[in-house]
């Protein structure tokens, strides 16, 4: 059993040395790369000015509670998203004339620019949580949803009506065989879901918000501090991947009797 296990070990070794390595390549490079490119630092600052700026951003700029908001708002997006977009991708598709009938709006609401919304939900509701939270709803819910409808409309039709003739009812078929079939296309679109929530938040932010990143973001545009621009933008994709990661995590253990997959594949 090691034997069998080894070549996977050290496949797995050789991609870790090798993510580690480009991390340093790289970090080295932001490091030293604009100096010797004579970049001025107001438009690459160097790693280093961007650590001190970190510091100085958690100690006076209350970056922990613009981080903790955003955070906040992320997950309120993710999940009500997440939520409107499987509900209403099971319904359009356990009923075709549903389907026929909202598929057209809902792909309208798709095509419009996302960006378009933000201005109005905050004309609505003022400069609060809700019109940034509602902004990260629009982009989740339609990964998931069309992930949801596409895996009802993939179930195997013989499967179902084997299930018919024993008599089982609508019900049954579909907890017994078509929501089983649906996780996986549905936790691919929660992967997707989960990095579009933070940016639905910080297009809110960055339209109409007074705390958060993304308003951290605008106000060190508006200031000319670049090194806070980075560190706002660092924070952002830690976040994006820490939700990325919460996803992986819950469908492993949701979907623990499929393949193991890695890290990056199915997104």
């Amino acid at each position: 059993m090691s034997n069998s296990k080894n070549p996977r070990l050290s496949v797995l070794g050789k991609g870790a040395s090798a993510s580690l390595a480009l991390l340093v390549a790289f970090l080295a490079a932001w490091q030293w790369g604009p100096g010797l490119l004579g970049v001025p630092t107001f438009i690459v600052p160097p790693l280093s000015m961007v650590a001190r700026e970190f510091v100085y951003a958690w100690r006076v700029d209350h970056l922990l509670l613009h981080t903790g908001v955003t955070i906040a708002e992320v997950l309120a997006g993710f999940i009500l998203g997440s939520l409107l977009g499987a509900l209403v991708g099971y319904l359009l598709g356990m009923s075709r004339a549903a389907e026929l009938a909202l598929s057209p709006y809902i792909l309208a609401l798709q095509i419009a620019p996302k960006v378009a919304f933000a201005p109005l939900f905050i004309l609505w509701m003022g400069f609060t949580v809700y019109p940034k939270i509602l902004v990260a709803v629009l982009i989740v819910f339609f990964p998931v949803m069309v992930n949801v409808l596409t895996a009802l409309h993939t179930v195997d039709p013989d499967l179902v009506n084997l299930a018919r003739s024993f008599k089982a009812t609508r019900a049954q078929i579909f907890w017994k065989i078509e929501f089983p079939a649906s996780l996986p296309p549905m936790f691919a679109g929660l992967r997707i879901g989960a990095t579009l929530a933070v940016v639905g938040v910080v297009v809110g932010e960055l339209v109409g918000g007074n705390v958060g990143l993304g308003y951290l973001l605008s106000f060190g545009e508006g200031q000319a501090d670049t090194p806070l621009v980075f560190v706002s933008i660092v924070m952002l994709t830690a976040v994006g991947g820490i939700a990325y990661l919460g996803v992986i995590l819950v469908e492993r253990r949701v979907l623990h009797y499929l393949p193991s997959r890695s890290l990056s594949g199915n997104i």
